[in-house]
């Protein structure tokens, strides 16, 4: 029993620790898929959105630490009861998300691996049981870097824990597992396999009131996007920066358009603020989110390719070929 406790032990501080980190990289992702959670399709709370990043970020980051404290044994009983707490808020979401089929994806490892909703609730199952196995061995779990380090092992995976999480939400994820991440080629990404998958991007199109030129900007041999999901969110202090590098990505042979899914009428307000030199092109507003955690963000495209990403506060670091 003692070998067994230890194995799970093992098993369930490193899923977490991995888990919590997946997520901790991309917070913004997390608390997107706590918003549709509390949106009045799924649980109905919505009054809880405003608070989804807070929420996300702490959820988070208390799963990665719990990870670590049960890895190096920092007072057992009661990580171990916090685990279980959480076990339980993880099983309820995720058999709620198999059994209703509201959710397609629980979010539980961030956008790094995709289970199936009822993988994903038989895989906390299957934890809840080694939980249940802990449980009942507490007296097993014992320190095993000493009292010193199991104290000084989480309290500074907590401050580098907070450190990561200032840094993304200032700038852009460290990690980007999702399908427009630098170098991946957008138009291969939109293909159909033919094996009922559906593809990893599948909701991308630009648009104005007349036209679709989403092939027009795939296609071109130099794109920039200044992306934002919803102007009346964004930070429109950051477009006195922005105009200056779209005027220089214009002079160099770039297509340069901005990307919302707000209405035209409040871009035209933004533009003549700000004396933009680009026009405005629809896109849907999960897609947008997807493409850049930032608001407003910058992207550029070469033949598809996506080559670069910024958050437009680093916008002094961009240098355009």
């Amino acid at each position: 029993m003692k070998i067994s406790t230890h194995i799970a032990r093992i098993i369930i501080a490193i899923t977490f620790i991995f888990s919590g980190f997946v997520k901790l990289v991309d917070p913004i992702g997390s608390a997107i898929k706590f918003e549709e959670y509390f949106s009045e399709y799924v649980l109905n709370l919505p009054f809880l959105i405003p608070y989804a990043l807070p929420f996300a970020i702490f959820l988070i980051i208390a799963e990665l630490i719990l990870g670590v404290k049960l890895l190096v044994g920092f007072k057992p009983k009661i990580t171990t009861w916090a685990i279980a707490v959480l076990m339980l808020i993880f099983l309820f979401l995720t058999f709620y998300t198999a059994t209703t089929g509201k959710v397609s994806d629980c979010g539980c490892f961030g956008d790094a691996i995709k289970l199936s909703p009822w993988g994903t609730f038989y895989k906390n199952v299957f934890f809840g049981a080694l939980v249940l196995l802990l449980l009942f061995n507490l007296e097993y779990i014992k320190p095993w870097f000493g009292k010193a380090a199991s104290i000084w092992i989480p309290f500074l995976s907590l401050i580098g824990s907070l450190w990561i999480t200032f840094y993304v939400l200032n700038h852009l994820p460290i990690i980007d597992f999702r399908p427009f991440k630098v170098g991946n080629n957008i138009p291969e990404n939109m293909e159909y396999k033919g094996n009922g998958e559906i593809p990893p991007i599948h909701d991308f199109f630009l648009e104005n009131d007349t036209d679709d030129l989403t092939q027009t900007i795939l296609e071109a041999p130099k794109a920039m996007l200044v992306i934002s999901y919803d102007l009346d969110k964004s930070n429109l202090d950051l477009f006195e920066k922005i105009r200056p590098i779209a005027q220089e990505a214009l002079d160099k042979g770039y297509l340069v358009y901005t990307i919302s899914a707000s209405s035209m009428d409040i871009y035209d307000e933004v533009k003549e603020m700000f004396k933009l030199p680009m026009d405005m092109l629809y896109c849907d507003e999960t897609a947008i989110k997807t493409m850049i955690r930032a608001n407003p963000g910058i992207m550029t495209i070469e033949k598809g390719t996506i080559t670069g990403k910024w958050n437009a506060s680093d916008i002094d670091q961009m240098v355009l070929k």
